[in-house]
């Protein structure tokens, strides 16, 4: 099987999960593990960030809202707002939440997200709620 070729604004997911994850000051605070797309938008809605520990054990994972990241061409990874503390202190989540609309809603509303189910626009090639990724973009969260 061959590696996806990145072009323009377009980055394929093998190269994506791995990538550090850093505070607005630039400290890597944790990476992304993998990301959860939108079975029929097409669309990111989640990464699921790995931080702490030494050497995988006692690493937390939590999901973010996607919007929750930009990227930094000069760190060469991805600045999200969201603090320590409020990772530690975001819902817990386990692969059953996924299918609870109820725990999503919690977890946008712990990171002050709108859910991405309220922007309108869910099919693919729809504009409204995309979130134009690419070198530099804001996170519009």
């Amino acid at each position: 099987m061959g590696m996806a070729t990145q072009s323009g604004n377009l980055i394929s997911s093998e190269n994506v999960e791995g990538t550090a994850v850093y505070d607005p000051s630039g400290n890597k605070i944790g990476q992304i593990d993998h990301l959860m797309i939108d079975k029929v938008s097409g669309m990111v809605r989640y990464a699921i960030m790995t931080f702490g520990g030494f050497l995988g054990i006692g690493e937390g994972e939590h999901p973010l809202p996607w919007k929750a990241f930009k990227y930094d061409t000069n760190l060469g990874g991805y600045v999200t707002n969201i603090s320590e503390e409020q990772l530690k202190n975001a819902p817990e989540y386990n692969e059953q939440s996924w299918t609870d609309r109820d725990w999503e809603s919690r977890l946008h509303q712990h990171f002050g997200s709108r859910p991405y189910w309220e922007e309108g626009g869910t099919g693919i090639g729809s504009s409204a709620g995309s979130t134009n990724r690419g070198t530099d973009q804001t996170a519009g969260f």
